[in-house]
């Protein structure tokens, strides 16, 4: 993982501690609202945030297994 990944990831472990998953949403209206407006660089940043938090997420609540078990 490289220095910038890494920033990211703690980034979005933070946010997901302190704002809970609602956090995730939040980050993809974000980016709309960004690229809407006419930063599509700030809406690219916000995104890749978003998706980081989704992934730490993912990880913390073990969701492959979750997913599979759930579409039985």
């Amino acid at each position: 993982m490289t220095s910038r990944s890494t920033l990211i990831e703690n980034l979005a472990t933070s946010i997901l501690d302190g704002k809970g998953i609602g956090a995730i949403w939040q980050l993809h209206l974000d980016a709309a609202y960004a690229y809407q407006t006419g930063y599509p660089v700030a809406a690219e940043a916000i995104l890749e945030l978003a998706e980081a938090t989704e992934r730490v997420l993912m990880r913390r609540e073990n969701a492959p297994a979750r997913i599979m078990n759930w579409q039985r």
